[in-house]
C-alpha cells in the first residue's frame, strides 16, 4: 500500500480509475501485491543458491497457511506481524517444530519475506526513556475510573467532570504536554487506558506499553504475537478499598488471542485463542464483568475471498465468554446458528459455502439489569445472505443464548471478490454496511430504556432492549463501504452525537446504492425522538492530498458541554453541545518530537479508538495507514496550560 503524503489532483471516476482503486483496496486488505500463490517446489540446487523467502514460504508454509490446516492463521495475518516476531516463532516459539530442518538463513529469509522488513531493522529497538524514581512507581490508590472502551458498560462514551477534569471552557487552553512514538508503526489503533498513574496502550508490532502518565517514560513493555488494536481493559476496584494483589490487564490481538497481563510488571498470566478459524481476529475491546471476559470475534476471510480459487466462506462471528482469572472458555455463541455447508459452485468450479460472515467488529454493550449483552454484526461473506447479517443481537450472559435478532439491512452478502469482479463475489454483491460501531444503552428522560445503534449505511436506530422492536430511525449520512457511522457514537444526557465518515470517492461508496452528497461531519440527535438537533459538516481542507478525507471515522468522546472528535484529515476538534460550533481544534497531521526518541508523525484518526479524557488530560492516537487513510504513529497527550 502506498502510504506517501504526496499530493495528487482529484479527478472524475473512469473505468480505469475504478479498476485502479479496486486493485489498491485489495492490496490494502491483503497487505501485499502477491497474496495467493500456487504450490511450487524449491529448486534442487538450493544448497548452491540459497532459496528466497518466497520459495521457503511456498515449500514449507503455504500448504498450511493458505487453507490446508483449519487452525493455521492465513498468510495475510503473518504479513501483519513484525519480522522479528515471525523469526522468534520459527526459532524458539510456537513454530519451532515446523521449522525443523530450515537453516538459520532460511528462517531469516522467510521471516523477512512475510514481515516486509529486514530482521536487523525489526530487531532494532529505539532506546526508550525508562522511568526511574517516583515515575516508575504504580499508584494502587488510583484505580481505573472508567469501565472499558465505552467509558461505561453502556458504551455512552461520556466522561463526567469528576473523572475527566475537563469542561468545554477548558478546551481552548489545551496544549501538547508530551507525545509518544510507536516504533515501526504506520497506524495507532489501541485506545489507551489511564490507571495506577500509568497509561496502558497497545501498538502495531504487538507491544503493549506501560507509560508514566505524567511524563510518558516507559515503565515496562509486553510483546504479544501480533498487533494489539483493541483497547486495554482492567479489573477495577473502588478507590479507598484494598487493591487486588495482582491487578490484571486484558486485551486481544490480531491473531484472535486474548491476554491477561500483570498491570504492575507486564508478566503474562494467561493467553487464550478464542477462535480456531484461520482468518479469525479480535478487533474490538473485550468487556469485563463479574469475573467474566466477553470477547467479540471478527475475521478477515472477506479478503481471502479475493482469490477466486478460495472456497468462500466458513467463518461465523461470535461472542466468546472467558473466565477472567484463568482464560478458560465458559461459552461461545455464534451469530449464525448453523455451520456453513456447500450451496453451489462458482463459475470457475470453486465451492460456495454458506451462510457465513456476520462478524462482530464492535465492543458489546452490557445490560446488567436484564442479564444481556448486545452487539451488531457485519455482512455475510457468501450467498445465501441470511437474517443475522447487518443485525442487532441480544446474547444471554449466563450461557450465550441469542434471545433476539433484528436485521436492519437484508440481502447484504459481500467480499473482496466483488471489488475485483471475480467469481467469488456473492450474487447479492453488497452493499457491505456493517454495524461497525458499538451500540449504546440508555434510559430516556421518561424512564424508557433504548438501545441506540449506528450503521455504515448512515442510519441510526433506537430499539427496545427487551425484544429489539422499533422505536425510531433516522438517516444521517449517505453511507457506503467506508461511509456512515464507523467506530462509535457518544451520548450526553439526551444528546446523541453521531460522527459520519462518508468518504468522497467511489472507493468509499462501492456497491452502495445510496445517492446524494456525502454528509461527513458531526451531527447531534435527540435520543428520545431521533430529531436532528444540528449538523456541522466538515469542510474539505485536503485540497487533493492523497488519502486525506474530512470526515470522522474514529469513535468520539463527550464531556460536559462538548464532544471531541478526531478527523480523517488529522484534525482534532471539539464541538459545542448546544450548537455544534467548533470550540477548539488542533493539527495532528504533522511531525512530533517524542519522549521515547522515535520519529513521530500524525495522520488520519480512526481504527477503533477514540479520545480519552481523564484527570484534566486529553489522550488520543493519530495515524491510520490503512484503507486509503494517512499513516501516523503517535500517542498525543494534551493538558491546559
Amino acid at each position: 500500500m502506498n502510504d506517501s503524503h504526496h499530493r495528487s489532483p482529484r479527478s472524475s471516476v473512469t473505468s480505469n480509475t475504478v479498476s485502479a482503486w479496486r486493485a489498491k483496496l485489495f492490496l490494502c486488505l491483503s497487505l501485499t501485491a502477491s497474496c495467493f500463490f500456487p504450490a511450487l517446489a524449491v529448486a534442487a540446487d538450493a544448497a548452491a543458491t540459497p532459496p528466497t523467502g518466497e520459495q521457503v514460504y511456498l515449500e514449507r508454509c503455504a500448504q498450511c497457511h493458505e487453507g490446508g490446516v483449519p487452525k493455521a492463521p492465513h498468510k495475510m495475518f503473518l504479513q501483519m506481524m513484525a519480522t522479528d516476531a515471525i523469526h522468534d516463532a520459527l526459532s524458539t516459539g510456537i513454530m519451532q517444530q515446523q521449522a525443523t530442518g530450515l537453516s538459520a538463513a532460511a528462517r531469516v529469509a522467510v521471516a523477512e519475506y512475510l514481515g516486509g522488513q529486514s530482521l536487523a531493522d525489526s530487531q532494532a529497538k529505539p532506546e526508550a526513556q525508562r522511568c526511574s524514581g517516583p515515575a516508575a512507581k504504580f499508584d494502587l490508590n488510583s484505580p481505573p475510573a472508567k469501565a472499558g472502551w465505552g467509558m461505561d458498560r453502556q458504551n455512552r462514551r461520556f466522561v463526567p467532570a469528576e473523572i475527566g477534569g475537563l469542561a468545554a471552557a477548558d478546551l481552548p487552553k489545551l496544549k501538547l504536554k508530551w507525545a509518544f512514538g510507536y516504533p515501526k508503526a504506520q497506524r495507532a489503533r489501541s485506545q489507551p487506558l489511564v490507571a495506577l498513574g500509568a497509561v496502558y496502550v497497545g501498538s502495531q508490532d504487538g507491544t503493549v506499553h506501560a507509560l508514566d502518565f505524567a511524563t510518558g517514560c516507559t515503565r515496562w513493555t509486553f510483546r504479544a504475537s501480533a498487533e494489539v488494536r483493541t483497547a486495554i481493559q482492567m479489573d477495577g476496584w473502588v478507590a479507598g478499598t484494598p487493591a487486588p494483589a495482582r491487578p490484571l490487564l486484558y486485551f486481544g490481538d490480531l491473531m484472535a488471542r486474548v491476554y491477561a497481563v500483570d498491570a504492575l510488571t507486564g508478566e503474562l498470566v494467561w493467553k487464550t485463542k478464542v477462535d480456531d478459524h484461520p482468518n479469525a481476529t479480535v478487533t474490538a475491546a473485550p468487556v469485563l464483568y463479574d469475573g467474566r471476559l466477553y470477547v467479540p470475534v471478527s475475521s478477515l476471510e472477506v479478503s481471502s475471498a479475493g482469490d477466486p480459487k478460495y472456497a468462500c466462506c466458513t467463518f461465523r462471528g461470535s461472542i466468546h465468554a472467558l473466565d477472567a482469572k484463568t482464560g478458560a472458555t465458559i461459552w461461545q455463541s455464534y451469530t449464525i446458528p448453523a455451520a456453513p455447508s456447500q450451496t453451489g459452485t462458482t463459475s470457475v468450479g470453486t465451492a460456495i459455502l454458506g451462510p457465513s460472515g456476520a462478524p462482530i467488529w464492535n465492543t458489546p454493550v452490557l445490560d446488567t439489569k436484564r442479564g444481556v449483552l448486545y452487539a451488531g454484526t457485519g455482512e455475510n461473506y457468501s450467498s445465501p445472505a441470511d437474517d443475522r447479517s447487518d443485525a442487532l443481537l441480544a446474547f444471554r450472559l449466563t450461557d450465550g443464548k441469542v434471545l433476539w435478532a433484528r436485521q436492519k439491512t437484508s440481502g447484504d452478502a459481500w467480499n473482496v471478490g466483488c471489488m475485483l469482479q471475480n467469481a467469488n463475489c456473492p450474487k447479492e454483491e453488497g452493499p457491505d454496511v456493517d454495524f461497525g460501531a458499538a451500540s449504546i444503552l440508555t434510559t430516556l428522560p421518561d424512564g424508557t430504556d433504548v438501545l441506540l445503534a449506528g450503521q455504515k449505511s448512515g442510519d441510526v436506530y433506537a430499539v427496545r432492549p427487551e425484544d429489539g422492536s422499533f422505536v425510531w430511525h433516522r438517516k444521517v449520512g449517505r453511507g457506503g463501504i467506508q461511509g456512515g457511522v464507523h467506530f462509535g457514537m457518544a451520548l450526553d444526557g439526551n444528546t446523541l452525537y453521531v460522527p459520519i465518515s462518508d468518504m468522497t470517492g467511489e472507493e468509499a461508496e462501492g456497491t452502495n446504492k445510496n445517492k446524494g452528497p456525502p454528509r461527513a461531519g458531526m451531527h447531534a440527535l435527540n435520543a428520545t425522538t431521533g430529531e436532528v438537533l444540528w449538523s456541522t459538516l466538515a469542510d474539505d481542507r485536503c485540497h487533493g492530498l492523497q488519502y486525506c478525507e474530512p470526515g470522522i471515522s474514529a469513535a468520539v468522546t463527550a464531556i460536559p458541554g462538548a464532544v471531541i472528535a478526531g478527523h480523517m484529515d488529522g484534525r482534532l476538534r471539539a464541538y459545542e453541545q448546544a450548537t455544534g460550533k467548533v470550540l477548539w481544534e488542533t493539527e495532528t497531521r504533522q511531525p512530533f518530537a517524542t519522549v521515547n526518541g522515535v520519529a513521530g508523525m500524525g495522520g488520519s484518526m480512526g481504527g477503533g479508538s477514540g479520545p480519552v479524557v481523564q484527570q484534566g488530560h486529553l489522550l488520543v492516537n493519530s495515524g491510520y495507514g490503512l484503507y486509503f487513510h494517512l499513516p501516523g504513529n503517535v500517542l498525543l497527550v494534551y493538558a491546559p496550560e
